[in-house]
């Protein structure tokens, strides 16, 4: 069984390293009445995004390791197998 994030879960890793989001669009955008679709939930539990303060707002920011997924993701996905050539988004 695969226990990696799914391509969900690295859309919304993309989306929040693309620039931190205030937690309230955050939720906007990404609510769900699903119960089988965690997206947020599974970020935060496999710590690639997390909660800080922007100007005094809650915001959401990707972590060292969610841009770190994303990078390899990004290698994988076109084949590269150093850092050197990766383009700069999927």
């Amino acid at each position: 069984m695969n226990h990696g994030p799914d391509a969900l879960v690295l859309d919304f890793v993309e989306w929040i390293a693309a620039s931190p989001r205030r937690y309230c669009d955050v939720m906007e955008a990404w609510r769900t009445s699903c119960p089988r679709l965690t997206i947020w939930e599974d970020a935060i539990d496999q710590g690639l995004v997390q909660r800080c303060r922007i100007d005094g707002e809650l915001s959401i920011e990707a972590t060292e390791a969610g841009r770190d997924l994303l990078a390899k993701t990004r290698m994988r996905f076109h084949g590269i197998q150093d850092g050197r050539d990766a383009p700069n988004s999927l």
